[in-house]
C-alpha cells in the first residue's frame, strides 16, 4: 500500500474538486491542511518546493493539478 498524503486548503476550489472526486470514490487518503499549522504548510514547501495545493504525496512524490491528481487515482486505486 501506498503512502499518500493530500495537501489542501478549505478554500480553494481545484482542491475541493479533488476532495469531492474522493469522497464520490470512497478513496481515503491522509488530509493536511497547509492553513491548520505553519508545519503543515513548512512541509508542503519542504516536498515540492512551491507553495501550490492540490498536491498529493504519493511515495514521496508530490503531484500538483487537480485533473492529474484526479487521474492518478483513476489509474492508481
Amino acid at each position: 500500500m501506498q503512502e499518500l498524503k493530500l495537501y489542501y486548503m478549505e478554500a480553494c476550489p481545484f482542491c475541493k474538486k479533488v476532495i469531492r472526486y474522493m469522497e464520490k470514490n470512497h478513496i481515503d487518503v491522509e488530509l493536511v491542511d497547509i492553513r491548520a499549522n505553519t508545519d503543515n504548510y513548512k512541509e508542503l514547501i519542504e516536498i515540492g518546493g512551491i507553495d501550490q495545493v492540490p498536491m498529493l504525496l504519493a511515495d514521496g512524490k508530490p503531484l500538483y493539478e487537480s485533473s492529474d491528481i484526479i487521474k492518478w487515482f483513476k489509474d492508481n486505486m
